[in-house]
């Protein structure tokens, strides 16, 4: 199954009326953002004619994306409804228990008179925090927690409150190599999709990203900042809450030299990610070295998109829970989770082609986000014998962190020697330059 842009054909419109449930997220116009997912999460019912034949139906997934698979696919995607239901009745049964705002107090105060008893207490809703949100934050809540503890709310807190209208107001009709950047890129951003391929939803990601780039003039606007913000735009619930998502991100979150103009920083990352493809995945990292496979032929898009291209979108979406809380290294854990799952494989492969081939079909199909995790799940039960999902989640992720907890070394490490690359390349661009010219 795999998430597409394409128009629905005549030959299929009978199963859709056949699907009175698949079109579940209409859009829904408000005074913020017109594109709003419907909160509740309703099962597919494939008609009997498409159980039959197995034909390949087409639906609409949470974010509106158009979805296509067979009946398998479509059992597949209800479990993992299944499992967000689960999940969101947990959350709100903490914000019943807890409080509405619960997950806030998880950091404790700076006053000596701190008391044992809530020390402990923050400290239990600290541990609870991260296994929620390790195992997914209901698509209900997630504009709001994430709003809450990515940062974006604070750094909002700093600055007037019509800043975000103040500056896109200022800027609408400004040109620059970055504007005409995002204009060339517009339609290129998820197309098809029933809000974002539309003038409003162009104006609004146009908004967000002219915005931030001038508010950082030295970010500017990169390509693949599209698909960030156009996700963050379907997510949250107000244009400017998009924005303060997108500032925390490229601010706070990731380092701050990912999406500069020469890159620097996402050469960086793939260095450290070959690094520890290379450490963790010996046999897997030499066979591709011997077929001539680099893993920036897709992991660039990776770091620079977050994934938001090549995952499902509530993959995407468990990913990116992850990420605003913890940092970057999900980043490196979730690429470093895919070679692995598919690390048997990619062995008996003869070209860079198939490789490319096997890695795509496997990011376009983990519909199943606890599938980025199975590989290490099993590592874990053989380890420790444990056999309860939730567990074992749980310690996955911790399994596989330690592969990246020395991550701002490893970056370090890589930059003097990816900068002197940098400045090899320029120098001969620059000497070829002269040469045309004499």
């Amino acid at each position: 199954m795999s998430r597409t842009s394409v128009t629905t054909h005549p030959w299929f419109l009978p199963h859709f009326e056949e699907f009175p449930s698949l079109m579940m997220y209409p859009i829904q116009r408000n005074t913020d953002l017109p594109f709003e997912i419907q909160p509740e999460i309703r099962i597919l019912r494939p008609s009997i004619h498409a159980r039959r034949a197995n034909l390949v139906v087409k639906f609409q997934d949470l974010y509106g994306f158009t979805v296509e698979g067979n009946v398998d696919d479509v059992n597949v995607l209800n479990e993992v409804r299944e499992k967000v239901r689960e999940q969101g009745r947990v959350w709100w049964a903490m914000e019943a228990n807890k409080g509405a705002n619960w997950y806030l107090h998880t950091y404790g105060s700076s006053s000596i008179a701190l008391t044992s008893s809530l020390r402990f207490s923050v400290l239990v809703n600290a541990m609870t925090l991260k296994k929620l949100i390790r195992k997914g934050i209901p698509p209900s809540l997630r504009p709001k927690v994430w709003f809450s503890l990515s940062g974006a709310a604070k750094k909002k807190s700093t600055v007037p409150d019509s800043y975000y209208n103040d500056l896109t107001g200022a800027v609408s009709d400004k040109i620059t190599p970055a504007t005409k950047q995002i204009d060339h890129d517009l339609p290129r951003t998820f197309p098809g999709h029933p809000w974002l391929d539309t003038p409003e939803g162009h104006a609004a990601v146009r908004r967000v990203l002219v915005g931030y780039s001038f508010r950082d003039s030295d970010v500017g606007y990169c390509q693949g900042l599209n698909y960030v913000a156009a996700m963050l735009l379907l997510v949250m619930k107000t244009e400017e809450e998009a924005f303060w998502m997108l500032a925390v991100l490229l601010e706070n979150v990731l380092v701050n030299d990912c999406y500069t103009d020469n890159l620097s920083g996402c050469h960086v990352d793939q260095r450290v990610f070959k690094d520890l493809l290379t450490k963790k995945c010996p046999r897997l990292s030499a066979h591709l070295e011997t077929l001539g496979f680099d893993v920036s032929l897709v992991a660039t898009e990776w770091f620079l998109c977050l994934f938001s291209k090549s995952l499902p979108s509530e993959t995407t979406m468990r990913v990116w829970d992850v990420l605003f809380y913890e940092g970057a290294k999900v980043l490196f854990n979730v690429a470093l989770a895919i070679f692995k799952m598919k690390e048997e494989e990619l062995l008996v492969t003869y070209h860079v082609g198939d490789a490319i081939k096997i890695i795509q079909n496997t990011t376009h199909h983990l519909f199943d986000p606890d599938d980025l995790l199975t590989f290490l799940v099993t590592l874990v039960k053989r380890i420790h014998k444990l056999c309860e999902t939730n567990i074992t989640i749980v310690i996955a992720f911790d399994k596989i962190n330690f592969m990246t907890t020395n991550l701002s070394k490893q970056r370090k490490k890589q930059e003097t020697v990816v900068m002197a690359e940098l400045d090899q390349r320029l120098r001969r661009l620059n000497t070829t330059k002269l040469s045309v010219k004499s």
